[in-house]
């Protein structure tokens, strides 16, 4: 069976062509590294720099840039931390803790030319070890118990619930109303409507006769005006074709 070692893979965080590898002299008491102090404008050492990582680890290994031989690693377990430092006087170079096979250690100096290269190699640094964070905080998440109450939706002894498919409520259809809000009227026995008023007798104001008293002066009141009444026009013959049978032709 595999162990866990076994089973993380290797992953490459970053790549740097160039890197100057310096030696710093002992550190006197606990103020910040200056690079100033360095031989900056005489590297002990030039190559590449590829970063990897194995499960937490993060491996910065210096290597040639022809052959790719290794020529020191340093392993980092946190950041910032003792095994990467920066220094107090400009963001391209770092104090690197490496160690060989047999655990010892010492303190180089390491230096990019580009500023570009400094920033990209803080980043995957940063990156990882806040990826480790939280895969860390989420294991204890998983493997603490859960104490908080849970919700209970399911039925409590002897409830009941009543569902309504299918059925709809009945609406109530009232009769429609003119917009008068007067209903309509019912049609006159036998079915019949009367004619509608003559337009002759819209010309003339006619009273009804409710005595005989006023009839009387209705009367007096035609036969004085006689007049100005209309002619009465002859009754008709009889024979409607007198008139063309008593003219004959010529």
């Amino acid at each position: 069976m595999a162990t866990e070692g076994q089973c993380e893979y290797e992953s490459v965080l970053c790549v740097k062509p160039e890197v100057n590898v310096y030696r710093i002299p002992p550190r006197a008491s606990n103020r910040a590294v200056r690079a100033a102090d360095w031989k900056l404008d005489a590297p002990d050492w030039t190559g590449r720099m590829r970063v990897t990582a194995r499960g937490k680890m993060v491996y910065v290994k210096l290597e040639d840039k022809i052959s790719g031989e290794l020529f020191a690693q340093a392993p980092v377990d946190e950041f910032p931390g003792i095994a990467v430092e920066t220094v107090s006087d400009s963001s391209r170079y770092f104090v690197l803790r490496i160690q060989d096979d047999n655990g010892r250690s010492a303190f180089i100096g390491i230096g990019f030319v580009d500023r570009g290269d400094a920033f990209d190699f803080n980043v995957a640094l940063q990156d990882h070890f806040k990826w480790v964070k939280q895969e860390t905080e989420f294991k204890k998440q998983a493997q603490a118990p859960d104490n908080t109450p849970k919700l209970d939706l399911g039925f409590k002894e002897g409830q009941t619930i009543t569902l309504n498919i299918g059925q709809s409520k009945k609406k109530d259809r009232s009769r429609p109303q003119s917009s008068g809000g007067f209903g309509l009227l019912p049609p006159p026995p036998g079915g019949k409507l009367a004619p509608p008023p003559s337009s002759r007798s819209t010309n003339h104001n006619t009273q009804p006769a409710t005595g005989g008293s006023d009839t009387g002066c209705l009367l007096d009141l035609d036969s004085s005006n006689s007049n100005s009444a209309a002619p009465v026009n002859p009754p008709a013959s009889s024979d409607l074709w007198g008139d063309f049978d008593s003219v004959s032709p010529k």
